[in-house]
């Protein structure tokens, strides 16, 4: 069944795959996976944050040295650390030597069972969702896979019904900050992230028990800038291919910023998405910066 009637997206199980991209018959396999103890998954909800962790955790594999990233010849950060539910690469997963690390936009429901016992490590990245929806809303106009949105508005009200790449994004975070505790978790949020990269990956380092001298560290925090980023190919996908984004019409790495939701809502959807929040998240105690000037 299609999405809201759109031609790029099909719903298999609750959840909108990306046609040509994810497929039913693989996705459904990895729930039953074998997971290794060091095996780590990376989930977010698209434009949360997911090509920053890729070179993050990239990063700290190679405990700060960015030739040994770079000097790999890929297109672009994917080829290392790809999405588990992409064409192909559940087969890829399973022969991969240790540590294997995957990204994942699934919710928890179609990831693999062993999580909740534990096995592997889980790192949730979250970030506040009016940036998200302005995000999506320009990967949309970029991206060649899925369907151009008619208007920011439009885009907006399929965006609070699901009808987006990703699906519901309260149902997204729900579905795993609910199983938090079941799983080898770690919860951090884009935002926090942006606010001190240091301390972030210093808490992912000891997350993944990667142990890094002072000047590795500052490596990895100076090598995932956002600055730095737009200036390496491969994190910043200017590689990947027209037929699968638009480069003209958008950059992949556009601002990375918080509040930039402030330029695009009217004040009548800024009141319809607040109530919807409200309702939605009141017994999930995730607390988001929503605008930069906010911080004090």
């Amino acid at each position: 069944m299609l999405v809201g009637q759109s031609p790029s997206l099909l719903l298999h199980r609750g959840f909108p795959l990306i046609q040509g991209i994810n497929l039913p018959h693989e996705v459904d396999q990895i729930q039953d996976l074998e997971v290794r103890d060091s095996d780590v998954f990376v989930v977010t909800f698209p434009k949360s944050g997911t090509i920053w962790m890729q070179q993050i955790l990239l990063l700290l594999q190679s405990k700060g040295d960015v030739e040994l990233v770079t000097k790999k010849d890929k297109v672009s950060n994917a080829d290392l650390m790809p999405w588990i539910e992409s064409f192909g690469q559940v087969q890829e997963f399973i022969t991969a030597e240790s540590p294997r690390f995957r990204v994942s936009h699934l919710p928890y429901y179609l990831m693999p069972a062993a999580l909740c016992r534990e096995k592997g490590k889980v790192i949730y990245v979250a970030r506040n969702p009016k940036d998200v929806l302005v995000s999506s809303y320009h990967f949309h106009k970029m991206a060649m896979m899925l369907e151009t949105p008619a208007s920011f508005e439009d885009f907006f009200q399929k965006f609070m019904k699901g009808e987006v790449m990703g699906g519901n994004w309260f149902q997204h975070i729900k579905s795993w900050f609910a199983h938090k505790d079941d799983l080898n978790m770690m919860f951090l949020t884009y935002e926090e992230m942006l606010l001190d990269l240091t301390s972030s990956v210093k808490r992912l380092a000891d997350f993944l028990g990667i142990e890094l001298t002072q000047d590795q560290l500052q490596n990895v925090v100076k090598h995932s800038t956002f600055n730095n980023m737009k200036k390496i190919p491969q994190a910043n996908y200017e590689n990947v291919p027209r037929e699968l984004l638009d480069h003209h019409e958008s950059s992949f790495m556009r601002k990375g910023t918080i509040g930039d939701w402030k330029n695009h809502f009217t004040v009548a959807q800024n009141h319809q998405f607040d109530e919807v929040f409200q309702r939605e998240m009141k017994d999930f105690p995730v607390t988001f910066t929503w605008d930069i000037r906010d911080v004090s």
